[in-house]
């Protein structure tokens, strides 16, 4: 979209700073979230990772308040997903894939979810992950957000989007190449 940065992934000392402070501010109000992470540890991982700060400015600037969700085990990466109350304002109006995109013989979207997420350095989130964001809070309540698609379905031109009604996360489907106003998709990142 309009606000991604492609020309340089990085970010200056000020921006730097501010994202943190957005970051360790959200991270605060939100603790639900990350149950028995502390902010220090993933301030001095986010430090560490110049470029992953970049992908997070991307989610933070496109509008999908990006927080920690949890931290792998094995790994010991922190995750984060969008947590904006919607589907990221910056990212909607997108069909699946680059390949529905260039189906459409008319109207075509400015672009397409799975290029934007690799353009700012993130997965959409799989129907799994969805859920287990749904269960940190309500989200989608107006607005509804591509997940990524098993190949099969993809392959018969298919793909699948999530959102919560009625007290209740669904998953729907739809041609790839279809796109609307309220339909974006949200990102996960590890660092």
């Amino acid at each position: 979209m309009n606000n991604i940065n492609n020309t340089k992934k990085e970010l200056s000392a000020e921006q730097i700073q501010n994202l943190l402070r957005v970051l360790k501010a959200r991270f605060e109000k939100n603790m639900n979230r990350h149950k028995g992470l502390k902010w220090a540890k993933v301030q001095t991982k986010l430090e560490a990772n110049q470029d992953k700060l970049w992908s997070l400015n991307e989610m933070e600037v496109t509008g999908g308040e990006p927080d920690v969700v949890g931290q792998d085990k094995k790994s010991g990466e922190y995750i984060f997903y969008d947590c904006s109350a919607e589907s990221p304002k910056g990212r909607r109006s997108l069909c699946y894939d680059r390949e529905a995109q260039e189906s459409r013989k008319e109207h075509k979207p400015q672009n397409n979810a799975i290029d934007i997420a690799a353009e700012i350095g993130v997965e959409l989130l799989t129907e799994e992950q969805y859920r287990e964001l749904q269960n940190l809070g309500n989200f989608d309540l107006k607005t509804s957000s591509w997940v990524k698609t098993p190949a099969d379905i993809r392959k018969l031109g298919g793909a699948v989007f999530c959102d919560r009604r009625y007290g209740t996360v669904f998953l729907y489907h739809n041609g790839a190449e279809s796109y609307y106003a309220a339909r974006g998709f949200r990102g996960s990142l590890r660092v």
